[in-house]
């Protein structure tokens, strides 16, 4: 099984097997991002739910609480895995297990929510939508990738206390941020690639500028430089790694020397 975490701060593959399969079994929404280098998955393992106005629409029951008397308030933690593209038959893997084909199903409020469709974004939830469908009979729900990447922005801006921060100096600093101060700001999104979109409201966006350059490339490089058989082992050499050695520096330019910073020399 790959390796989790949850929101909460708690560190990566902390469940032991039972406490895992019990939290499984529970399950009522998975979502994927399916990039070009890397499966993003987020599912839900549902605690306990509770209604303020009954049962609700399996279109409202598979929303989330914003504090509305008229949504439902769900209690429980929402967990990330991911996977590599190239490997997508683990992720298959892990989602045909019995646990997972039950999501929703253990859950009276979820039980209207169509069991064989799953939300999914990125490129790749439309170049894999036959493999899904003949693996696991499981029909993906395309999202468009940037109204999703906004959406979800906003929320954890608005919603999640200290979800914004500042790291000067190898000091992170959280910021709050007032609602009224919210719009416009640029969102760098680095993905395979990388898109930079000015976000001016909600539903409010433009794509400005990006590059192909980004995640895709670095892990191509990876593997061709090093002996890393994945992305993992990669980001853990990059903790250890001198790009002294390889990049071009100012001082390559100035004869070993930095950028004098007195204008008379």
């Amino acid at each position: 099984m790959k390796k989790m975490e949850r929101i909460n701060g708690v560190t990566e593959g902390e469940f032991e097997k039972g406490e895992m399969k019990k939290c499984m079994e529970q399950v009522s929404h998975v979502a994927l991002d399916i990039g070009g280098s890397l499966i993003k998955m987020v599912y839900f393992c549902n605690h306990c739910s509770v209604h303020e106005r009954g049962i609700l629409s399996s279109k409202e029951g598979c929303g989330c609480s914003n504090g509305n008397a008229n949504c439902s308030l769900l209690k429980g933690k929402l967990f990330f895995l991911k996977f590599e593209t190239s490997k997508i038959n683990e992720c298959l893997e892990f989602l045909s297990t019995n646990e997972f084909q039950l999501y929703g199903g253990s859950c009276h409020w979820a039980c209207a929510c169509n069991q064989n469709v799953i939300k999914a974004t990125g490129g790749g939830a439309f170049k894999f939508t036959e493999l899904f469908k003949e693996k696991l009979g499981v029909t993906l729900d395309k999202v468009d990738e940037m109204d999703s990447l906004v959406a979800g922005t906003n929320f954890l801006l608005k919603a999640a206390s200290g979800e914004a921060f500042t790291y000067m100096n190898d000091q992170k600093e959280f910021v709050q941020i007032a609602q009224k101060d919210l719009y416009p700001y640029l969102l760098v999104n680095i993905g395979s690639g990388v898109s930079m979109i000015k976000v001016d409201g909600e539903g409010k966006f433009e794509r400005v500028s990006g590059t192909s350059i980004g995640g895709g490339t670095f892990w191509g490089l990876g593997k061709l430089l090093t002996k890393c058989k994945s992305f993992d082992e990669l980001l853990e050499l990059s903790h250890s790694g001198n790009n002294r050695v390889i990049d071009m520096l100012v001082g390559d330019i100035y004869d070993g020397m930095d950028y004098p910073k007195d204008k008379n020399h």
